[in-house]
């Protein structure tokens, strides 16, 4: 899924580093490694929140099938 972020950011980098001085294909580069990180962090997040979701529902699920105990 975040295969294509990475190609896409291997091509801009790829493509500044011949068109552009050192320093700002080091700005280019951290640009880049920064929205692939951030995007990955929000597919993690989201994640994490579905899973939650879900372990809620079965929770309540349970519950309302199994006899409570005393």
């Amino acid at each position: 899924m975040t295969q294509p972020i990475f190609k896409l950011a291997a091509i801009a980098l790829l493509t500044a580093s011949f068109s552009l001085s050192g320093c700002a294909v080091v700005a280019v580069a951290d640009t880049a490694a920064s929205l692939v990180v951030g995007t990955v962090e929000l597919v993690g997040e989201a994640a994490i929140g579905t899973a939650r979701v879900a372990g809620k529902a079965v929770g309540a699920a349970a519950d309302a099938v199994l006899p409570a105990r005393k």
